[in-house]
């Protein structure tokens, strides 16, 4: 059995010639590793470095209230409560909130009490393995957000279920730093949380900022053009192992417990808010193509590029002026969506 764990920025950013630097000087660059990747914070003004360190030390505040394998984190303690109420911090509250709202809009497409799933499969451990159907609907009947009960900030979670909002966590963590960057007088900022690109601002030249959406077989697929939007991506070529011939992913469908097969290789959403974009992206990978169009008609507080198994583009209008593909996806038909 091949197991691979891709832990790569496959959204990356072009910094064009002559932009490297910034009225008040070069940017100032500062990276560590969270929430189980690299995350890349480039800031330019004169107030960046010192809202430099007080970003990293959010991120890391974030990860030690977020982690499901911390002991110390929030979400351990809730998992291990027993059903018991237990206190959240505004974060955690804040944030498992705006999660199971958006599991209501997409109608549990996204479930943030997958995770016992999710750990069946080996995704938790880096491993992989193939859980029989039994063990599944065993699981599954651990799986339904709509059963987390929220007050405030006191949780209830049933004993036995289990939350994990790895989904939305790097979202909300670009959110977070984007009212603190703003808040400390940075003028122009991008950061890379893994596959999670957020823009604040422009270039310090006025022009938008670049973010490029990785090919499914490795290289580029296009280019798109931002200015204080975020940008984010899951794809099935992220996380999977390889059992008998064959392929099995990190994004589970969670009615069927099984890695999703919509037809997609990945979906990026394009949108203000990073933890729209974040819950988004897994949530229409589940949906597939069809749903994924359908929903966008019915709501359209986002826009997304969809890249499919065949090799199929489509894009939601939206993007239509600041989008491009390139490399060796130059040619491909382009599908533009219109409500």
């Amino acid at each position: 059995m091949k197991s691979h764990r891709i832990l790569l920025f496959f959204a990356l950013i072009f910094i064009l010639s002559g932009c490297a630097g910034s009225p008040a000087g070069e940017p100032v660059v500062a990276e560590l590793p969270a929430m189980d990747t690299l995350m890349k914070l480039t800031l330019y003004g004169e107030n960046a470095q010192a809202a430099a360190e007080p970003a990293k030390e959010r991120i890391r505040e974030l990860e030690g209230l977020l982690s499901t394998t911390d002991e110390n984190s929030e979400i351990y303690a809730a998992n291990h409560s027993g059903g018991a109420p237990v206190a959240l911090s505004g974060d955690t509250a804040a944030l498992l909130d705006r999660a199971l709202q958006l599991c209501r809009r997409t109608d549990g497409a996204l479930d943030v009490t997958i995770y016992p799933v999710v750990r069946a499969w080996g995704f938790t451990t880096g491993g992989g393995r193939v859980p029989d159907r039994a063990e599944l609907d065993g699981l599954l009947e651990r799986v339904d957000y709509a059963r987390v009960a929220l007050s405030g900030s006191t949780l209830t979670l049933p004993e036995g279920m289990e939350l994990d909002l790895g989904a939305v966590a790097k979202g909300y963590t670009g959110d977070v730093l984007m009212d603190l960057l703003e808040e400390a007088g940075v003028t122009s900022a991008i950061v890379e949380l893994g596959g999670n690109v957020h823009a604040l601002g422009s270039k310090p030249d006025g022009s938008p900022w670049r973010v490029a959406v990785q090919a499914p077989e490795g290289g580029y697929a296009a280019a798109l053009e931002i200015v204080d939007k975020a940008v984010v991506t899951s794809g099935g070529y992220q996380r999977f192992f390889e059992q008998d011939g064959e392929i099995y992913w990190h994004i589970i469908d969670p009615a069927a417990g099984r890695p999703a097969r919509s037809g997609l290789a990945s979906v990026t959403i394009v949108a203000e808010e990073g933890t729209l974009c974040d819950g988004l992206s897994t949530a229409l990978f589940v949906m597939g193509a069809d749903r994924a169009a359908e929903f966008w008609r019915e709501t359209g507080d986002f826009d997304f590029v969809l890249l499919d198994e065949e090799g199929g583009v489509t894009i939601t209008e939206g993007l239509e002026d600041s989008f491009s593909l390139c490399g060796e996806w130059a040619g491909r038909p382009l599908e533009v969506l219109r409500r």
